[in-house]
């Protein structure tokens, strides 16, 4: 092809795309960890906890912080470029969704998310290239298989990992609260319930509602003061169990929130059928996770959030709802619903 032919061609089609084609996207996505290791670096420093108790300049917050001075400009400058903070005439303050949500003296804080993240999944995920070759974490690159059992054996991290699943299912809880049809029912228990956020917004939006806790013995005491902290301490109860071994609880609805995801399908099927045995007539089951598009075009966190569970479990998979319909149609289950609540989550509800 000659110089003309090949101008001409650029012209106009797909060439005319090519010429128009900027890298922008390709560098955004490829240096968004340098927003996202500020952010995580911004919560584990206390920076939104400091400035919720008001207003300070550079040199004041890096005093109040113990930071070095060179840097502390551009940091903060940079989390105003990033939309965490406000700055007015040299002064730093919290926008109101970082005031609202990463202040750890806040109970709406969703900041343990974002500690988990950076003292975990940090490392974990710079060895993706690795568990892509192997499939899975390679031992010596991170925590492998047995996460569940060391989180739960250490007292501060099981802390860390229980605030950090509420602060990825308080949205969540509230879109549950207000969307489904809780006025049919008069109990509900929330299987590996965590902190409780799912049963304390359910219980604040629903006052004739009563609700059970399930989780591991451990998780009891960290229960009790969160729900102790809303009022909540005479409807909400704690029941210590494991729901590998024996019955699961029995409600008019039974919640899972980002269970499902952690483990293989065979577990995943079994905790649905279990589920559906401790259900009466009529009643629901909710499970709730960022599923997957059924098309696996959009939802680019649930993808992720699949990629994650390779890097942190033996099993695990993110799915999509007609998947999660299927499982549960095979449990018994004789109707099934997939809504969208907030976000990348979305909600399947089977009725009994």
């Amino acid at each position: 092809m000659d110089a003309a032919s090949y101008t001409g061609e650029l012209s106009g089609g797909a060439g005319a795309a090519r010429q128009a084609a900027t890298p922008e996207r390709i560098l955004n996505l490829g240096f968004g960890y340098w927003g996202a290791r500020a952010l995580l670096s911004a919560v584990e420093l206390g920076v939104f906890t400091e400035l919720a108790r008001g207003p300070l300049d550079a040199l004041a917050l890096a005093g109040r912080l113990s930071l070095h001075r060179r840097g502390v400009r551009d940091f903060l400058d940079a989390l105003v470029a990033l939309g965490m903070l406000e700055r007015d005439k040299g002064t730093y303050s919290n926008t109101a969704e970082s005031d609202m949500f990463l202040d750890r003296s806040k109970p709406t804080y969703i900041g343990g998310l974002f500690e988990m993240a950076g003292a975990r999944l940090w490392a974990s995920w710079g060895s993706l290239t690795e568990a892509l070759r192997i499939g899975g974490l390679p031992r010596t690159a991170g925590q492998g298989g047995d996460t569940f059992e060391r989180l739960y054996s250490d007292p501060a991290g099981l802390r860390q990992f229980l605030s950090a699943m509420t602060g990825i299912s308080l949205g969540t809880a509230r879109a549950i609260a207000a969307r489904f049809s809780w006025s049919q029912y008069q109990t509900f228990a929330d299987i590996g319930c965590a902190q409780g956020a799912l049963p304390v917004q359910v219980a604040l939006a629903h006052p004739h509602l009563t609700g059970v806790g399930f989780d591991l013995a451990v998780v009891e005491p960290i229960f009790g003061e969160y729900a102790a902290s809303f009022g909540l301490s005479q409807r909400l109860r704690f029941q210590a169990g494991n729901f590998f071994e024996g019955p699961l609880p029995s409600a008019g609805v039974l919640v899972m929130g980002h269970i499902l995801h952690d483990w293989d399908l065979e577990t995943k099927r079994m905790l649905l059928r279990k589920a559906y045995l401790a259900l009466p007539k009529g009643g629901s089951l909710i499970v709730y996770e960022a599923l997957i598009d059924d098309q696996r075009r959009s939802n680019s966190f649930g993808l992720l959030m699949s990629l994650n569970m390779l890097l942190e479990t033996p099993g695990g998979f993110d799915y999509t709802g007609a998947d999660c319909c299927r499982w549960m149609w095979d449990a018994g289950f004789r109707y099934t619903t997939v809504e969208h609540l907030t976000g990348p989550d979305s909600m399947v509800v089977g009725l009994k």
